[in-house]
């Protein structure tokens, strides 16, 4: 942490006072590097590490700024005066859920657009006035196309996670939506790198920019604890995941398909582990209803493909298992990010098998981790010491299963990119509008029905979900565990 304040950065009051409110007192190394310049008007580039503080150090010059400008008294239907695009609806909601307190300091209206919703509630919101846009680029683009939305009075652009924007195939929509912001405006870009075209971006679009990069030494990021556990095999894999999933910690287990990701959320509820899984195939109340379980603490365990891997922050995630190894070492280094966030210690661990030794290893190198691999079985003293103490057994509540669609096989890189382009228009996995509002609040078709479900079926009653005796549960159709107090078993 830095020795300086937001106020000797030049942070307005109000905006430290919200700060200060929302248990933030001390700025991380990035947002004492940028905020001078971007509290100024400068266009910036900004490059650091996931969980380094990028998102706050736009967060703050552009709430600064427009609403020291602003106080609500420019405000027009349709015309937003900032912009922030993120590649997933996942990350978006995170960013207008931690802007929206500091933004009330100036009472801007904030309000998130993103695809795999109705776009009802996100035109009604343009057309009652909104200061400051949180989108994904293709949702975007097309209310642009139908006239809902006009970007010439855009005074501040941000783009966060512009490397994912890019591996997602939106770079050429993205420079569409670049070139309708005027050409005066501020920019501000965010990456951890700057392959993959995002150097195109910044040529192109920021003037005179000021590139600033978090040395990896002085970064929250170092809070983070490598280990590699080797097996013998399949079967003490499985006994290893499972202990490692029993702490009483927040904990995320990625899988490299979706399929697995399902099978194994519902595996470890059935053993008295709840867990929650988050992964493409999901709905977006599923995913809001399962993210929200595992943030409120309902649930300790979310078992995720990559969708997770960037753009979900969940305070207080002790443990990241690698499950399944990555494919690339940039994922492997999101994946890792989920823990040891904005300061906090965490540990992350990868599971090995015999056969994955040589590209574990190599993926390692490129992510420039060194750690000595070791050979663990599930009751290891390495292993014990990072699970902690025991959560208490819950018993599963029965629950009739619903199919969800898709094959549960895994996606090439060319599909995921389609799925997410898909996505962030509007569409669901199945090509299909999901019924739910803005940031994720459930809501009826224009018909006023309950939504449909993947195969086209529609709910009678309540959306809520119950397992009959008006117990909540989580989960996915595969598996939920129902939070109970029974009495505490040493067995699983």
């Amino acid at each position: 942490m830095s020795e300086k304040t937001f106020s000797q950065l030049g942070v307005p009051a109000p905006l430290v006072t919200a700060l200060t409110a929302a248990g933030i007192d001390s700025p991380f190394p990035i947002q004492v590097d940028t905020l001078p310049d971007t509290l100024a008007g400068r266009d910036v580039l900004g490059r650091g590490k996931t969980g380094s503080g990028k998102t706050l150090a736009f967060h703050i010059p552009m709430i600064a700024r427009l609403g020291g400008k602003l106080a609500g008294g420019r405000r027009r239907a349709g015309r937003p005066l900032g912009l922030v695009l993120a590649p997933t609806r996942e990350l978006a909601t995170q960013i207008t859920n931690t802007m929206s307190p500091l933004a009330e300091a100036y009472d801007l209206r904030v309000t998130t657009i993103f695809g795999g919703v109705s776009q009802g509630r996100q035109v009604t919101a343009l057309k009652e006035g909104i200061d400051i846009v949180v989108a994904t680029p293709g949702r975007l683009e097309d209310l642009m196309k139908q006239g809902f939305l006009h970007l010439d009075a855009v005074e501040i652009t941000v783009l966060d996670e512009a490397d994912h924007m890019a591996d997602l195939g939106f770079l050429p929509i993205v420079t569409k939506i670049l070139k309708a912001t005027p050409t005066g405006g501020q920019r501000l870009l965010f990456s951890a790198t700057l392959d993959n075209g995002v150097d195109k971006l910044v040529n192109q679009f920021l003037h005179n920019e000021v590139l600033h990069s978090v040395d990896e030494a002085n970064s929250p990021v170092a809070a983070m604890t490598h280990h590699v556990f080797e097996t013998s095999g399949n079967d003490a894999k499985k006994e290893l995941v499972y202990k490692l999933a029993s702490g009483t910690g927040r904990r995320i287990l990625f899988m490299r398909t979706k399929h697995h990701a399902k099978k194994l959320a519902k595996a470890l509820t059935e053993a008295g582990i709840p867990a929650v899984d988050l992964h493409g195939n999901l709905s977006q109340p599923q995913r809001d209803r399962n993210l929200a379980a595992f943030g409120d603490g309902d649930v300790n365990v979310l078992v995720a493909t990559d969708v997770a891997a960037r753009g979900v922050h969940v305070d207080n995630v002790e443990l990241v298992i690698h499950v399944d190894p990555p494919m690339e070492h940039k994922a492997y280094l999101h994946r890792s990010g989920r823990t040891a966030r904005a300061g906090a210690e965490g540990d992350v661990v990868t599971i090995c098998l015999p056969t994955q030794q040589k590209d574990l290893a190599s993926l390692l190198k490129k992510a420039d981790i060194q750690v000595q691999p070791q050979k663990v079985t599930a009751n290891s003293p390495e292993v014990l010491e990072l699970v902690g103490e025991i959560a208490p057994y819950v018993k599963p509540a029965p629950r009739e299963a619903k199919p969800q669609g898709g094959s549960g096989k895994s996606m090439g890189a060319n599909a995921q990119r389609k799925r997410a382009q898909r996505e962030s228009r509007g569409a669901n996995p199945a090509g299909r509008p999901t019924r739910v509002t803005i940031d994720g609040k459930p809501a009826r078709d224009r018909s006023g029905r309950p939504p449909a479900n993947e195969n086209g079926q529609r709910r009678s009653g309540s959306h809520k979900p119950s397992n009959g005796s008006g117990s909540r549960n989580y989960g996915t159709a595969a598996g939920g565990g129902q939070r109970q107090r029974p009495a505490r078993q040493n067995s699983r």
